[in-house]
């Protein structure tokens, strides 16, 4: 009992962390699924029970995100939709193949994801002197890609799709980062309800982490509404490059 006090613990310290930096702009799984390894579960069991966990998270860090959503309405009615529907074929398709190949890739994408983040300044400064932008299909592709990418493993999807945001939608970071937690959280639901249905999900690290993650959703909005737009796209870049070199380094 003391041990599964402490695991538990442990978790609902994970989550208070991994929702201030996920809701912030960074990453919760960087904190979340290494906590979830650590108390012993595979990583399959932690990949399911975080993306069920951190909805909390994104529940309430999206009640949060009306101010910083102003003019966006248009923005949430095309994308998510998309995003909602891709990230369930995600799930699905999570459930019905086999990770191992497509888990030394996922390293790669979130740490190109980190640097191009740090870029965007200067290509979106390129992109207005040359008169490219994106075309309305290729934010479709690139929104349906993230999502996908979010149902099937999600780690790093959120700096995917702010990176996106910015290059699309919204270039202040603080507002790309409430439109992510808005598109995020309800992508996740539908996935949530296939691995619940799976019976994958392990309930006894999922409510801790998750009672912590929703805690750290309410806070972590306001830390992002202050930090200085440079910090803050240089601290969420280094999660992003922290999480890639853990999920590189994982056997």
């Amino acid at each position: 009992m003391p041990h599964a006090a402490t695991t538990a613990a442990l978790l609902f310290v994970a989550g208070v962390a991994g929702g201030v930096i996920g809701t912030a702009g960074g990453i919760t799984s960087l904190v979340a699924y290494p906590a979830l390894l650590l108390t012993g579960i595979s990583p399959f069991a932690a990949n399911v029970t975080s993306s069920v966990a951190l909805i909390g998270s994104g529940l309430s860090s999206a009640s949060r995100a009306a101010p910083d959503l102003v003019g966006h309405a248009t923005t949430l009615r095309r994308w998510m939709p998309v995003s909602v529907a891709c990230s369930l074929a995600g799930a699905v398709l999570l459930i019905v193949t086999p990770s191992e190949a497509f888990d030394r890739i996922v390293p790669f994408l979130v740490a190109a994801g980190a640097l191009i983040l740090l870029l965007q300044p200067a290509i979106t400064g390129w992109q207005e002197r040359h008169g490219r932008g994106w075309t309305p299909a290729a934010v479709t592709t690139g929104v349906g890609g993230v999502a996908l990418y979010n149902g099937y493993f999600g780690a790093g999807s959120g700096i995917l799709l702010i990176t996106l945001l910015m290059f699309t939608s919204e270039p202040v970071l603080h507002r790309a980062n409430a439109l992510k937690n808005v598109i995020l959280v309800a992508s996740d639901i539908l996935p949530a309800v296939v691995f619940a249905l799976r019976g994958t999900v392990v309930w006894g690290a999922a409510i801790p982490l998750g009672l912590g993650a929703m805690l750290g959703g309410v806070i972590g909005p306001t830390i992002a509404r202050r930090v200085p737009h440079r910090l803050m796209r240089w601290l969420i870049a280094s999660c992003g490059f922290a999480l890639a070199i853990w999920l590189f380094i994982q056997p």
